[in-house]
């Protein structure tokens, strides 16, 4: 028996004796606090340390440090005392979706910080995530679950059967998912401290709502994203978070956009075609929209959508494609690659000479272009 797999299964003896002993109310985790092991809460905080050691090594994590420092700065300007106990792990992965482990593993998918349209609205995810850490919300849970599964369930949990890196943090979510009155616990605590830290609380239910709009407009409304599967009663969430920031005086008035925008410039081209590869046309349309919608528009954002148009292929897409494509040519800041598919779209529709000078357009922008020789055979082929 290996070394790491004899401290799980002592990790999960641990669980399991303790779970008779340990009852009881739940305070708050103290900053700097860590269970002993012997506990219950400290071997659940062992399994989490060996799915975070998994994380690490991935490949998931972004790792680009202006872009950590930005998300840990929010956190730390939202609580200071807790700063120094949480590991944030950005992961590079489409949708919507944040999760605290009992151990200080604060997970968050790039496809959130994309979809934050200011500091604010990222603040909001981040401070209701923090909440369920400072109010052991994870252990709550874990005992609820302890004291309503049979032995051999339990057993299997405990031991790690369920965690294996991504796939583990996902199975460790959606069964830890937590209670409504816990995610109003941490509605209220996240709210309090944007309040105090300055930002504009009424941006958490801007978020929710932006999210609801993108669900309604799914090519897979079956589909849920994986935040809604975890953060239940969305519209409820967001009429409740609105009620609160309404009601709560000296109401901060910071939002961040700029700043948030500058931070993200460098990524949002990538986690854009991250979720256009997801190929939910609706609910990609919706999201470009929300961007436009805040002042966001820009020639990269209308490549993507004239991406959108031409991979979608409806009636009316090739030329709504063309004109997206157009717009962002004239904008004066796109990518080359809009030439190209400006290219191909008017190719496809049979304007040749239209389609040969984007082709050459995007050549001279592009010169290390590694699709060079296929566009130099298309331009042999229109002669």
């Amino acid at each position: 028996m290996t070394s790491t797999r004899a401290t799980s299964l002592l990790a999960a003896a641990a669980l399991f004796v303790a779970s008779c002993a340990q009852t009881g109310n739940i305070q708050k985790i103290e900053p700097g606090e860590r269970p002993t092991l012997e506990s219950d809460e400290g071997g659940l905080w062992m399994q989490m340390d060996r799915v975070e050691e998994d994380l690490q090594t991935s490949g998931k994590v972004v790792t680009d440090p202006d872009l950590n420092a930005y998300v840990r700065d929010i956190l730390c300007r939202l609580n200071a005392g807790y700063c120094a106990d949480v590991r944030i792990y950005i992961v590079r992965t489409a949708d919507f979706n944040a999760s605290m482990a009992p151990n200080g593993v604060m997970i968050v998918w790039t496809g959130i910080v994309l979809r934050a349209q200011n500091e604010a609205q990222l603040a909001s995810v981040l401070g209701h995530e923090l909440a369920h850490y400072i109010d052991r919300h994870s252990l709550k849970r874990w005992r609820e679950i302890r004291n309503t599964t049979d032995t051999a369930v339990f057993f299997t949990f405990a031991t790690g059967g369920v965690f294996g890196i991504l796939a583990g943090l996902a199975a460790y979510d959606s069964i830890m998912s937590f209670s409504r009155d816990m995610e109003r616990e941490a509605d209220t605590r996240g709210l309090t401290m944007m309040r105090e830290t300055g930002y504009d609380p009424r941006e958490a239910a801007k978020t929710w709502q932006q999210l609801i709009e993108e669900r309604e407009a799914s090519d897979e409304p079956e589909k849920k994203s994986a935040f809604f599967s975890t953060h239940p009663a969305a519209k409820e969430r967001s009429e409740t978070l609105a009620k609160l920031a309404a009601e709560t005086d000296n109401t901060g008035t910071t939002v961040g956009r700029d700043r948030h925008a500058a931070t993200i410039a460098s990524f949002r081209g990538d986690w854009l075609l991250d979720e256009l590869r997801q190929r939910d046309y609706g609910r990609f349309e919706v999201l470009l929209d929300q961007l436009t919608e805040a002042g966001m528009e820009d020639g990269e954002l209308l490549f993507y959508r004239g991406e959108m148009h031409r991979l979608r292929g409806e009636d009316e897409d090739a030329e709504k494609a063309v004109t997206a494509y157009t717009a962002a040519a004239e904008s004066g800041d796109a990518p080359a690659e809009t030439y190209r598919s400006l290219g191909l779209v008017q190719w496809s529709a049979g304007r040749t000479a239209e389609a040969r000078a984007a082709f050459e357009t995007y050549l001279a922008a592009q010169q290390d272009a590694e699709d060079r020789a296929m566009i130099e055979h298309y331009l042999q082929q229109m002669q």
